[in-house]
């Protein structure tokens, strides 16, 4: 990734967090091998083909990287990374961390669009991806993403029934070949430093298309620390990602795992008799999820059937707890509730494991890194006093510097002393304790994954019997928030969802992009700046009994 491409830090900032030590000088593949050090036998990694030790994990991580080596892959250069919840995912990000190269972290979902997109902005030059993954054939647009991004040498396939073409090369290929006396020197000399970018991973932006986050090894390591050192994770542990690895929330605590050496679980369902037996047969002692998955789990009929007493503490995040949820939690699972507010940017607020539930069920905490400041800021970006409601605002040695190539986008996401600006609306206590109380920037989250608004009226608007779009988030019991798309038909034009949802999906969306119900509208509310009219379109969804 060239340096002229990646955001920069004020020089003060970088000087003063190298000096206190709350960055610790360390690289993501540094992590691996103390890990696999002092747990070489210990079991690491579980999914459900494999149990992997610390040992296995870094002899497979070094394979692999060699590997990449020989594939002619160059320190700096992006990988596009996107597999499930299986061992390969962990195996290999870590080799990528040991030789340099960047993994850029997709969600499985991501088609065509988001993923010829996001290769183009990295200049990605290998895919790292299965051939079919559930409903998703990814073979079907891999010709296309090759050829709106012709510097996509190598597809490297991960247990493809038939690893021929398009793949170049396959994963289990590479796994097979020994490491020996010169892929370790090439290794060696590969090391990335600290200050370098570790990975990529996608925004859930607002204005169209993900933006690039690039995350240093230091400043991702400093997230990692703080958030599981007050929360008491530790080698005894074991924790259970039913979450997607292609989310941050996800992958904070895969690195978490090797810095604090507890045993990783990863599960391929979200079907909470799934998750149950894995929380009784693994002793799961902490998982990490969304409200919306952790309430389908306590609200099952045969949870009693389940020995979950193991389970100690859920960090739920990606979306808003209900009290009620917090409640039920405590009352079915007796199990600690750790609400959870964060973006890949770099904040990370939590609840302590010995708040009161009232404190709990009112706020998201503080943020997990003591050494971060945070601001309320009012519309003209000046600091506002305790208990008034702003825009929060972020900065610290475990936040981001920047959005890759996006020079605008940084201008307007920073201040001019270096605080980042969330786009969420907040309010901070007497005690330091945050309450989020809405959005500034327009986002939906549906079942913890954000939504872009904009990109999707983007896709309704590339239909010809579409005239104008306009989309926003209604609620809904299950995933928190679902798309409701308000569409004006072209002239003489009658529209049908099931038609718009087809052309849709062939333009590449995700399923994430498409609307979950319509309104076919003559015209829609506009406001005196000329944008779309949302709060009168959710006040119609409401007076309709629909919110």
């Amino acid at each position: 990734m060239s340096e002229s491409v990646i955001p920069l830090r004020r020089e003060e900032d970088v000087l003063r967090y190298s000096r206190n030590r709350w960055w610790l000088g360390l690289t993501l593949g540094d992590i691996l091998d103390r890990f696999a050090d002092v747990f070489p036998d210990k079991e690491s990694v579980v999914d459900g083909k494999v149990r992997l030790t610390g040992q296995e994990v870094r002899e497979k991580a070094d394979r692999f990287a060699a590997g990449l080596l020989r594939l002619g892959l160059e320190k700096g250069e992006c990988v596009l990374l996107q597999l499930p919840n299986w061992a390969e995912y962990v195996i290999a990000y870590f080799a990528m961390q040991k030789i340099g190269v960047v993994p850029v972290i997709l969600i499985s979902g991501y088609k065509q669009l988001e993923v010829s997109h996001i290769a183009r902005l990295t200049e990605a030059k290998a895919w790292v991806v299965p051939d079919v993954y559930r409903k998703i054939d990814y073979r079907s647009f891999m010709d296309e993403v090759k050829e709106k991004n012709p510097q996509l040498k190598h597809l490297i396939s991960v247990r493809a029934q038939d690893p021929g073409p398009p793949f170049t090369a396959s994963l289990e290929d590479l796994l097979h070949h020994e490491v020996n006396e010169n892929d370790r020197r090439l290794i060696d000399q590969r090391r990335p430093e600290p200050f370098d970018v570790a990975h990529v991973l996608p925004s859930g932006g607002t204005t169209g298309l993900p933006k690039g986050i690039p995350r240093t090894h230091c400043d991702y390591i400093c997230n990692v620390e703080f958030q599981h050192k007050g929360w008491e994770m530790n080698p005894g542990d074991v924790a259970l990602i039913a979450v997607p690895v292609g989310h941050n929330l996800a992958l904070l605590n895969v690195v978490g795992s090797m810095l604090f050496g507890f045993k990783l679980v990863l599960a391929d369902s979200t079907r909470p008799a799934d998750i149950c037996n894995l929380i009784q047969s693994e002793k799961v002692t902490y998982m990490p999820a969304v409200p919306s998955l952790v309430k389908r789990i306590i609200e099952m009929e045969e949870l009693r059937s389940f020995d979950l007493r193991s389970l100690k503490k859920i960090a739920a995040g990606g979306e808003p707890s209900t009290p009620d949820l917090i409640r039920k939690v405590h009352e079915r699972l007796d199990s600690a509730y750790i609400v959870e507010f964060g973006m890949s940017e770099g904040l990370l607020c939590r609840t302590r494991l010995n708040d009161e539930i009232e404190t709990i069920c009112s706020s998201v905490g503080k943020p997990c890194c003591p050494y971060e400041e945070v601001r309320i800021l009012d519309e003209k970006g000046n600091s506002l006093p305790i208990n008034r409601d702003g825009e929060l605002a972020v900065k610290g040695p475990g936040i981001f510097a920047g959005y890759l190539k996006n020079p605008e986008e940084n201008r307007k996401s920073f201040t001019h002393d270096g605080f980042f600006r969330t786009g969420d609306q907040a309010r901070i206590d007497e005690r330091g304790y945050l309450k989020i109380t809405g959005r500034i920037k327009d986002i939906i989250i549906r079942g913890g994954e954000n939504i872009s608004p904009a990109q999707v009226e983007d896709l309704l608007c590339a239909h010809p019997g579409v005239a104008d779009a306009a989309v926003i988030g209604i609620p809904d019991k299950d995933l928190g928030e679902r798309v409701c798309a308000f569409v004006r038909p072209a002239a003489g034009m009658r529209l049908d969802p099931e038609e718009i949802r087809a052309f849709m999906e062939a333009k590449g969306a995700s399923k994430l992009l498409i609307p979950e119900s319509f309104e076919f509208v003559d015209t829609l509310p506009m406001t005196e700046a000329g944008k779309h009219d949302k709060r009168t379109l959710r006040d119609f969804i409401k007076n309709r009994g629909m919110a």
